[in-house]
């Protein structure tokens, strides 16, 4: 999953409520509120966040000064900074045009992007109670601020204008497409609504960030619980390495002697899928599913309800039916009848997977209980992965514990940068220890054109889980690409959950977690490789976001790539061929599963948000509507609503989950692309992605854009068969 630090460059093509992904803040009043009492106090000009950025590559972020205590004064001083530079574009005397309006819009609020990007990982990597608090305090004010500057009706006045003469001023077809994106914004956010419609309006978008920010705390404190277990017998079937990582973290929390299962994916999902004791699976798994939902202080349902009831009036107040027609108004889908018919297209194919892949494990379980090697049981969501293991080890002779010693972390991203390489010319020299960073274990890497040796920017790896580090995975930019007002590189970074080996031993990971470092590594070269003028043309709609990163996961199990990269951790021998063709033909295996988990997810996320009344029991409106469309009993929703960060830390992903399996679709179809060209490294197909798709941001609309490349719209033949269902 992307983020991006919000810029009041990008602010007009994409209001920061459709792109800001850091957890706990949101669009931000021109009435600047009062310095908190508990701030550390800064003279002026001495606050290191507000500074420009010094050092190499165009300068780096001062990670060596980061300090929660810092950010109450610099969001004060970087608002008042944004303001007089807006002030000036609404106070010029001229009459508006798009180079004294739209462009020093564009270039304005840079001291804001510098501190939000600095804020964006002391609160998604390195948080703590402070940084809550601060967050809490500071996200209404700063989405205050920010709607209310951009409702103001001299500065709407003045789009209007331009907008007005747009195909008689000489305007050339990218500065067209930044005025009218920019109108349209402008007017859907509320820019025509009368006074104290605006007023409601500011209120409900600091009220919501201030519910995003309490559900983003609440399942944080979730995610820091353990399970301890005293006893190393009930660890059976867990990989020596990662037990040996439980010990370390029990250790670190004053239980030397036990082994802690932190309740987070990376650390639950081995558990999930190797271990053979059946109750510690349940204690795991339901741990795991409860987050958010234990009716204690981290609750989440109430915060969830109250978000949904806010969502719902502020569509209307803006003029939509729901909030899912809110949110996608700017999408490839544009409708949520568009999302969920090709949701629905691929439904039906994998529930009906997963009664046949249930079939198989309940076949196992039986077989085991006749034979005496285990009790009678149904499989149950916590037998799921469990099982499924043994039925791919007697369907393909796979084992998962055959295919870890291989998967060396360092050698996979070795492995990732060499594709890129090959495919866009992206080189990339590691220089850890030589420019700042906000956590020891964080890798760095200049990036360069291997042809040109011109500098791309800087690439930051952050791979291991700690306490303070939201779950899951993501892509962030400290610093996009754009040219106007002077060429800029790149700041990127990945940012994973993987669980550290123990010390001197190498970090072996999974499949899964193979594919997610690709995955991330993809939305990586997206914004690497982008060349666009106008930053405001830089965001692409949500449902194309997660389209690079998956087809990036593509190439690691390449041919290349395996034989290269996928060595034994301790032969140093490449994978051999008869495991690869294991894996290979085990592809399509659990597909039923995967496709389930997600697709849950993304059809209740739309369900939940394309409705006039808002449910306020949020676990019975998710029982209901699994009940509704047939969800099976062993499996849960990848992310249930109490604890759907997606949906509920911001309003990012809401309505738009779907918007993977839209991804996917043309994923699939570019994989295809390839595959009818001869192969994944075929130069042709790749300049074509990367010159068409890659490079452009939104310069022009996405879907004209897929046709360009592709000669025609994607087509979801291609994804059934990559999942290995039906395709009539």
């Amino acid at each position: 999953m992307p983020q991006s630090a919000p810029r009041l460059a990008r602010k007009l093509s994409i209001m920061l409520a459709s792109t800001a992904m850091i957890m706990g803040y949101g669009p931000m009043s021109t009435a600047i509120a009062a310095e908190p009492a508990a701030a550390k106090t800064v003279p002026a000009g001495q606050n290191p966040l507000l500074q420009p950025w010094t050092g190499p590559y165009q300068g780096v972020p001062p990670w060596d000064k980061l300090d929660p205590e810092l950010f109450p004064d610099a969001f004060q001083k970087a608002m008042a900074e944004v303001k007089a530079e807006v002030q000036a574009v609404i106070d010029n005397p001229a009459e508006p045009t798009f180079e004294n309006t739209h462009v020093p819009m564009m270039l304005a609020g840079e001291t804001m992007e510098r501190v939000f990007a600095m804020w964006g990982v002391q609160t998604s990597n390195k948080s703590n109670d402070r940084v809550e608090e601060i967050d809490a305090e500071w996200s209404p004010k700063l989405t205050t601020f920010y709607t209310e500057l951009f409702l103001d009706p001299k500065l709407f006045a003045r789009y209007k204008a331009v907008y007005d003469k747009r195909h008689t001023s000489g305007l050339d077809a990218q500065q067209i497409r930044i005025v009218e994106r920019s109108h349209d914004e402008m007017v859907r956010d509320g820019a025509n609504l009368s006074p104290a419609d605006k007023e409601k309006l500011v209120a409900m978008n600091a009220k919501l960030e201030g519910l995003f920010s309490a559900f983003s705390s609440k399942l944080l404190g979730d995610e820091k619980l353990y399970t301890f277990v005293t006893d190393k017998a009930e660890l059976d079937g867990l990989d020596p390495a990662f037990v040996a990582s439980l010990a370390a973290a029990a250790e670190a929390n004053g239980h030397a002697g036990h082994w802690a299962i932190k309740n987070t994916r990376s650390s639950a999902q081995p558990v999930l899928q190797n271990a053979t004791n059946r109750k510690l699976r349940e204690k795991v798994w339901r741990a795991f599913v409860g987050r958010g939902d234990n009716g204690d202080a981290n609750d989440t349902n109430a915060t969830i309800a109250e978000i949904l009831k806010l969502r719902q009036q502020r569509a209307e107040l803006l003029g939509f039916p729901t909030h899912a027609h809110y949110r996608m108004a700017d999408t490839m889908a544009k409708t949520p009848d568009n999302a969920m018919g090709l949701m629905m297209k691929v439904w039906p194919a994998a529930v009906a997977r997963v009664k046949e892949e249930v079939a198989d494990m309940q076949a196992i379980a039986d077989a085991e209980a006749r034979a005496g090697k285990g009790p009678k049981i149904t499989i149950e969501p916590w037998d799921y992965r469990y099982y499924a293991e043994k039925v791919r080890k007697a369907k393909y002779d796979l084992d998962e514990s055959e295919v870890k010693p291989y998967l060396q972390l360092d050698k996979l991203v070795d492995g990732m940068f060499w594709a890129a390489g090959r495919l866009y010319d992206l080189g990339f020299r590691e220089n850890t220890g030589q420019i700042p960073v906000f956590d020891p274990k964080v890798r760095t890497f200049e990036v360069y054109n291997l042809k040109t040796n011109e500098n791309v920017g800087v690439f930051y790896l952050d791979n291991f889980a700690r306490d303070g580090k939201r779950s899951g995975a993501w892509m962030t930019t400290y610093r996009s690409q754009q040219s106007l007002g002077g060429e800029r590189n790149v700041l990127a970074s990945n940012n994973n959950n993987f669980t550290e080996g123990a010390q001197g031993e190498p970090t072996l990971i999974s499949i899964d977690d193979a594919s997610t470092l690709f995955h991330e590594f993809g939305h990586g070269i997206h914004y690497l490789l982008q060349q666009v003028k106008y930053p405001a043309l830089a965001g692409v709609p949500r449902d194309f976001v997660e389209y690079p990163s998956q087809v990036n996961e593509n190439w690691l199990m390449t041919p290349e790539v395996l034989s290269k990269y996928a060595t034994h951790y301790r032969t140093g021998e490449p994978m051999p061929q008869a495991l690869v063709d294991k894996i290979l033909a085990s592809q399509k295996f659990n597909q039923g599963f995967e496709t389930v988990e997600y697709l849950a997810s993304a059809i209740v996320d739309m369900k939940l948000h394309d409705r006039k009344t808002p449910p306020a029991d949020v676990d019975r409106f998710e029982r209901e509507t699994l009940a509704e469309i047939g969800m099976p009993k062993e499996i849960v929703m990848r992310h249930r609503l109490p604890q759907f960060g997606h949906l509920f830390s911001s309003d990012a992903y809401s309505a738009g989950y779907y918007s993977y399996l839209w991804s996917e679709t043309m994923d699939a179809d570019t994989w295809a692309a390839f595959t009818e060209a001869g192969g994944p490294w075929d130069r042709s197909v790749a300049d074509r992605f990367r010159t068409i798709l890659l490079m452009t941001g939104n310069e022009t609309d996405r879907a004209e854009a897929y046709r360009a490349f592709r000669g025609r719209d994607p087509d979801v033949k291609a994804l059934l068969e990559k999942r290995g269902f039906p395709t009539e």
